[in-house]
């Protein structure tokens, strides 16, 4: 089993950049696919950005052109910066991994991160 831990989040005001990490106790080079899900007070858990073991990513409509996930095999570690972060992206985000591929179905995920708060005012 995967542990993962994510860091990053925080405060800031729109317009602003975060970058948010998440550290994987496997090697994630095992992962068929990996993302990043957001939840936000009253609303249900969506999904932000996936990329597969190709290394093909997918975006939610509302980050593309402003989010890009990343990851490095060597460090274990998925990326997602946020650029041009707005109020609607304030959320709580989480990070996922699977040895399956699961896109953006964050039913189809096995493992998944505590989460890093995420607040743009």
């Amino acid at each position: 089993h995967v542990q993962l831990v994510e860091s990053g989040g925080g405060s800031v005001q729109a317009g602003e950049s975060l970058r948010l990490s998440c550290a994987a106790s496997g090697s994630i080079g095992g992962s068929t696919s990996m993302g990043w899900f957001r939840q936000a007070p009253g609303k249900e858990r969506e999904g932000v950005a996936a990329i597969d073991s190709e290394g093909t990513t997918t975006y939610a409509d509302s980050v593309k052109g402003r989010f890009t996930i990343s990851k490095d095999n060597a460090k274990n570690t998925l990326y997602l910066q946020m650029n041009s972060l707005k109020p609607e992206d304030t959320a709580m985000y989480h990070c996922a991994a699977d040895t399956a591929y699961c896109g953006m179905v964050s039913r189809q995920y096995r493992y998944w991160g505590q989460g890093t708060q995420v607040t743009v005012s």
